[in-house]
């Protein structure tokens, strides 16, 4: 495969700026793949960026490079569980799916199903799929040919996360504007289960006991269910007066959770969130984008602060070291199992 003289560049200039080597690359097991915005950084209006926004993955967390969708609006990347090549994505121009890993993509949905920012496909039932609208709930039963919005029950529309309960077909949260609902028909009705003042930003089911699950609010802080998200509790301890973006389960240890915000910087726990703790120093910015902890990699956090690299950390926070990019925002961090 012929390498032009720009890429050989791009990826030597990646490794030298996260202080790698080729040699130290390991093995892994997933792809991370990162919605990058990197446009409005001195461009001249009309010139093509020298770097597009768009999709990148990184497959050995040295170099990453740009697979598409070319857009500067992405929201979320989740795998397609029928095809170990596929790949949905949320973005502005709508549920967007490639068959290839990125080297080809197609829009699924029409001109009045835009923006989702919240996507997720039920495992039991593989051609559902769920996308989070600014006017309701998008669903899809046939792997997306055709689309239908389906909100009964939810008093303002406006969805930014959606989460469906792996124990159970057709079991699904959304966090709205003003709340979290849940649908248990596959979206044919949806009640309150939580009521907030703002949106719910984020949304996750502990990958260790599907009983628990963890969610983040812009004005109402963290929240936590231990009964399959029938009611929650707000989480003490985590910052309330500031936006939070993300919040995230680490997989391969049931202790640890991290979360991220506006102002809020990265907060971690390592007691299953009883207790938080500041794990911003280090980072050049308290206005975090997200934050990801990596599968393959016991420990490894990352976090995306507002217009400047992405950061890892190796001991989960305690210290922080420039990775990817030079000025971007990047508005997910999604590990997809590589099949």
């Amino acid at each position: 495969m012929r390498m032009t003289q720009r890429t050989i560049l791009t990826a030597v200039w990646v490794l030298v700026f996260a202080g790698l080597t080729p040699g130290r690359a390991a093995e892994t097991k997933h792809d991370l793949y990162l919605c990058v915005l990197l446009s409005g950084q001195g461009q001249v209006m009309g010139r093509s960026a020298p770097t597009p926004s768009g999709v990148y993955r990184s497959a050995d967390r040295v170099a990453v490079e740009h697979v598409g969708f070319s857009h500067i609006r992405m929201f979320q990347v989740i795998p397609d569980p029928q095809s170990g090549d596929g790949l949905y994505l949320a973005a502005l121009n709508g549920v967007v799916h490639s068959a290839d890993r990125g080297k080809t993509w197609r829009i699924l949905t029409g001109w009045d199903m835009t923006e989702p920012k919240g996507l997720a496909l039920d495992p039991h039932a593989p051609e559902h799929i769920y996308a989070g609208l600014p006017d309701g709930i998008g669903v899809s039963r046939d792997g997306g040919k055709t689309w239908q919005r389906m909100n009964a029950g939810i008093q303002r529309a406006y969805t930014h996360t959606i989460t469906v309960d792996r124990t159970k077909v057709g079991r699904v949260f959304a966090g709205t504007e003003r709340g979290i609902y849940l649908t248990e028909d596959g979206a044919r009705t949806w009640k309150l289960v939580h009521a907030t003042d703002d949106v719910t930003y984020d949304l996750r089911q502990s990958p260790h006991d599907p009983a628990k699950f963890f969610a983040v609010t812009a004005t109402n802080g963290a929240l936590w269910s231990d009964d399959g998200g029938r009611t929650w509790k707000p989480i003490a301890g985590v910052p309330a007066n500031h936006t939070l973006h993300n919040g995230v389960f680490d997989p391969a240890d049931t202790r640890r959770l991290a979360l991220c915000g506006w102002e809020a910087g990265v907060q971690v726990s390592e007691d299953g969130g009883k207790t938080w703790l500041d794990r911003t120093a280090g980072l050049p910015s308290r206005q975090v984008w997200s934050v990801a902890v990596d599968p393959d990699f016991p420990g490894r956090l990352y976090a995306a602060p507002h217009l400047q690299p992405v950061y890892v950390s190796d001991d989960f926070g305690r210290t922080w070291k420039p990775l990817f990019f030079e000025k971007a925002t990047v508005f997910s961090l999604s590990f997809v199992p590589r099949k």
